[in-house]
């Protein structure tokens, strides 16, 4: 299936670090002409550079007109990658509205921008690709209910996606707790305790790699069969 991308312009916005630079990796291996996107020009550039990319772009999700700036010179998309997000941690009656709002403008909008950005240069025969996460079905009582609600968006948008933009199709990948700099970034000095108890909890015992799920990215890239699903790669998370 990975002969399917073979000089197939793949476009990740999200793409300089964690499972977005996995599964541009993996991409290029299979042959992919890769364009990764990420929101700092330099740090975009020198992973671009360090990966042998074919192009970078630097882009602010939640800013409509850097999305189509960095989109402006691209002629053809064959494969478009959407992983860009923050964690947006917060609770309902106590954190600032505009910052829980982020939830949803660096993924429902953020897509809409995109794919209105790209128009009629979106192959038909390519793909979409979102990402979730295994907070859409197991949401916590941590300040997560609108993150939560914004990642199962993320699934029935593909969904009716899929139909709206047949013959593309759209898919989305929904991980579960990844070994990633985010997740660093996001616990802080508190990630290895974190890390600890929830292991003992996995069935795999382990958190998942962005290898794995980057992996999983290029297989909904690849087969032309799959669309209109959610993929979930979180190690049996959602059965404990």
């Amino acid at each position: 299936m990975s002969s399917n991308l073979q000089d197939r312009t793949v476009v990740i916005f999200g793409g300089t670090s964690g499972i977005g630079l996995a599964a541009a990796q993996q991409a290029k291996a299979a042959g992919a002409q890769v364009i990764a996107v990420g929101f700092n020009a330099e740090g975009a550039e020198r992973v671009a550079a360090e990966n042998g990319f074919t192009g970078w772009r630097a882009a602010d999700v939640t800013r409509p007109e850097t999305i189509a700036a960095a989109l402006t010179d691209i002629p053809h998309v064959d494969h478009l990658v959407l992983l860009a997000g923050t964690f947006v941690a917060g609770k309902v009656l106590e954190a600032e509205v505009d910052y829980l709002k982020r939830a949803f403008d660096e993924r429902i909008w953020a897509a809409v921008h995109t794919l209105r950005a790209l128009g009629d240069r979106m192959a038909k025969d390519g793909s979409v690709t979102f990402i979730s996460g295994a907070l859409a079905d197991r949401p916590n009582a941590q300040g997560t209910a609108v993150l939560a609600a914004a990642s199962a968006a993320m699934e029935a948008f593909a969904r009716g996606l899929a139909l709206e933009m047949a013959p593309v199709r759209v898919n989305t990948l929904s991980p579960g707790t990844t070994d990633t700099p985010l997740l660093a970034r996001t616990l802080g000095a508190h990630r290895d305790a974190y890390v600890a108890a929830l292991t003992e909890k996995l069935p795999q015992r382990r958190l998942g790699t962005a290898d794995e799920a980057g992996a999983a990215v290029v297989f909904l890239m690849s087969n032309g069969f799959m669309n209109g699903e959610t993929l979930h790669v979180d190690g049996g998370a959602r059965l404990v």
